[in-house]
């Protein structure tokens, strides 16, 4: 008996450990191919003032960079050239050699991510899950550390000329006759998405309730209601409304606010949501000639009255 749990035993202490043994012996788990890390010291830099002696071009305007604000922390030890490009004592006493140094524009994207999230890991730690990060749009697609435009972001172009770079199947949508108004300047592209990830689809930002983006400015359908109208809650604001622009008022999907409705409300008469409530289709005729269903039901984003969202 005892020889039987001892086997037991083992053969449990086997299937724990061989993953962590092939695990570890695999190497990087998201298979990076970010640079090694390399014990350095300080001798192994030389100041930013040996930069400036070759680099003057790049250093032009740098005064402005928000980086450069933080070398005059520590004693003028903070962030300089050195902080991002490494350390350039090998790269000074070869002559100038850029294999001696990291370097940007040589770099792949996971290189490049790799050494900007050494310091902005805490504002992004959803960029290499985000549809950004896994298209291998890296940091200085969109970022210019020593000639932006921006010079609190460090954008490379402003906003929306930047996003429309690569969106270029969005960019309509904004000249269509009812839009939220990002050509005009009184929106952005940022007030809605966020670029280096969330956990909500389009890398959408959140809201303080958990809900859907658009109640930031919207307050007034926020709620919340004792009467919801459930396709908000599990359909969103999209599903009826196309936030980029639309042909429509209101910016909805449908020109016809009856063929919009019909697209959920098709039961048959007297049909009833699964948890309850009200009918699933309409009792009014519904050609064209007659009243829209929101004359009536006005209350469509919720109601703390009645069911139905009659007004």
């Amino acid at each position: 008996m005892r020889r039987f749990l001892c086997s037991i035993f083992l053969c449990g202490l086997v299937v724990i450990c061989l993953p962590l043994a092939l695990h570890a012996a695999s190497g990087p788990a998201n298979g990076s191919d970010a640079p090694p890390l390399s014990p350095t010291s300080s001798a192994d830099f030389v100041g930013s003032k040996r930069c400036v002696m070759c680099h003057s071009s790049e250093v032009k305007g740098l005064d402005r960079n928000p980086h450069s604000k933080l070398a005059l922390e520590h004693d003028g030890k903070g962030v300089t050239c050195e902080g991002c490009h490494g350390p350039g004592k090998a790269h000074v006493e070869s002559g100038g050699d850029k294999t001696k140094i990291f370097s940007f524009s040589a770099a792949t994207s996971k290189q490049i991510d790799h050494q900007c999230l050494g310091c902005h890991q805490g504002d992004h730690a959803s960029f290499d899950r985000s549809s950004h990060g896994e298209a291998k749009v890296t940091c200085t697609n969109c970022h210019s550390i020593h000639k932006s435009e921006d010079h609190v972001k460090l954008l490379k172009a402003s906003q929306p000329m930047l996003c429309y770079s690569c969106h270029t199947d969005v960019k309509p949508s904004f000249s269509k006759p009812f839009h939220h108004k990002v050509n005009e300047g009184l929106m952005q592209c940022t007030d809605c998405h966020d670029p280096h990830g969330t956990f909500q689809k389009s890398m959408v930002h959140a809201a303080a309730q958990d809900d859907a983006i658009c109640i930031k400015c919207h307050q007034e359908n926020a709620g919340p209601f004792i009467y919801e109208h459930p396709v908000v809650k599990t359909e969103g604001c999209v599903f009826c409304h196309s936030p980029h622009g639309s042909a429509n008022p209101r910016l909805l999907a449908r020109n016809n606010m009856n063929e919009l409705c019909l697209q959920c409300h098709t039961g048959l008469k007297g049909t009833q949501f699964t948890a309850g409530g009200p009918p699933t289709s309409p009792v009014h005729d519904q050609n064209m000639q007659y009243t829209s269903c929101i004359i009536c039901h006005s209350q469509i984003h919720g109601s703390n009255v009645v069911d139905t969202f009659i007004r």
